[in-house]
């Protein structure tokens, strides 16, 4: 299906609706402090005891942080009938809007689904409802982008006074609650469309998964350490990189999905560096550090530039008569050698290291070298329509969100109507 009929087949399925350029009839442009009630919540209480057994969820900025735009009804915390004296507990329809954090997160718009305190650290917006339907009014911030409301950037953060400042533009209460049953029947059924994208995208990834480990476990081939099939590893440069320079320095950044990812390079000058780490074709690079989910991701140079890798890679010296390199590479960044190194890893705070004596213990399977070859192609083929498969998923995905953006943009222009 072309990307064109694929947006035109969800704009069907999802809701039947039209786009007309239409005088706003009764619409008023209105302050948001006009509209609502804007104010913070209470500081969190202090001692351990006032959440004993808690029944009264107390929203935070963690909390608010798991969804990006929605209902939220449960919280990590709860206080107990001691805990929430003297707090303010917010009615089911506030709105929740971040007023310090991340660029990103000061964009996330909740909507608390049942009563509940609230953080000091969020804004709580209460509709008044003889003007404004709070579910409108969530749709409507929605739109309203936090980067245009902070003043400093450096230390991203919001006030009360400009976040009531906020213009905000009010149709009558029926016009109100006819958008939103329009948006609200829109976005149930993108959600839906949205899961099943996600559900097919992961499929995809789970079905070459499971053909990798499948060849790989494959009671035919002996296994070997990989000590046994190379003749050495050897670390990265330890010298200082540059912004600029004659030769790219390959970092632990640089590898991507299985292969290298040119991007945000940096650079050495420095002839002896060169001389000593400059890569080959189908050298095999290995990540020894890094977090922990991601230390041991592993790709191979294929000659696209001269470069050098830093230190925090390891280069393996196949012996290249007995251990192809992509089939080495197909290894190394599958669940099966995932998870031998989590049994070999040494970690520290927020970091791993699997170092060079480790990863020459690594048992490996040892076709002969023509059958890893057949096996690389056959999982090249694959790996290929994978990627096709992804490449569709994602885009549907994205013309998902811009389908949700082209709607609010509509409906808050006054164009939005249901066909009969």
């Amino acid at each position: 299906m072309s990307s064109q009929s694929f947006i035109i087949n969800c704009k069907l399925s999802i809701v039947n609706w039209k786009m007309e350029a239409a005088v706003k009839s009764g619409w008023q442009t209105k302050r948001l402090g006009d509209v609502a009630e804007i104010s913070a919540g209470n500081s969190a209480p202090q001692a351990d005891s006032l959440f004993k057994d808690g029944t009264y969820p107390f929203f935070r900025t963690s909390d608010a942080g798991q969804i990006r735009f929605g209902d939220i009804y449960e919280s990590a915390d709860y206080l107990n009938e001691e805990g929430v004296q003297g707090l303010r507990r917010y009615p089911k329809g506030t709105i929740l809007f971040p007023k310090s954090g991340a660029s990103t997160f000061l964009n996330h718009r909740v909507m608390l689904g049942v009563d509940g305190c609230v953080s000091s650290h969020l804004a709580t917006i209460v509709a008044d409802e003889t003007q404004m339907k709070p579910r409108f009014l969530l749709y409507f911030l929605s739109t309203i982008a936090a980067q245009d409301l902070v003043q400093d950037h450096a230390y991203p953060s919001l006030n009360l006074p400009t976040i009531a400042g906020i213009s905000i533009q009010a149709p009558p209460l029926p016009e109100q609650r006819r958008i939103v049953g329009i948006l609200d029947e829109a976005f149930a059924n993108i959600a839906v469309a949205k899961a099943n994208a996600e559900k097919n995208l992961n499929n995809a990834r789970a079905l070459f998964e499971s053909h990798l480990q499948s060849v790989l476990q494959s009671k035919k081939w002996k296994w070997k350490t990989l000590g046994e099939l190379c003749n050495g590893v050897e670390y990265g440069s330890s010298a200082k990189s540059k912004k600029e320079g004659k030769v790219p320095v390959l970092r632990m950044g640089n590898i991507q999905d299985g292969q290298l990812d040119w991007e945000n390079l940096v650079y050495t000058d420095d002839k002896e560096e060169i001389q000593k780490y400059l890569l080959k074709h189908n050298d095999v690079l290995f990540n020894r550090t890094n977090s922990p989910e991601l230390v041991g991701k592993t790709a191979t140079y294929k000659n696209e530039m001269p470069a050098i890798f830093a230190g925090y890679l390891i280069r393996v010296h196949r012996k290249e008569e007995l251990l192809d390199a992509d089939f080495l590479n197909y290894f190394l960044n599958s669940q099966i050698a995932i998870d031998y190194g989590k049994t070999v890893v040494i970690s520290s705070v927020n970091q791993a290291n699997i170092n060079g004596a480790k990863l020459k213990g690594y048992p490996i399977p040892a076709p002969s070298i023509s059958e890893q070859r057949t096996i690389v192609k056959e999982l090249d083929t694959l790996r290929e329509e994978t990627r096709r498969l992804e490449s569709i998923y994602q885009h549907k995905l994205s013309a998902l969100e811009a389908l949700k953006k082209s709607l609010l943009n509509q409906a808050f222009k006054g164009e939005l109507t249901m066909d009969n």
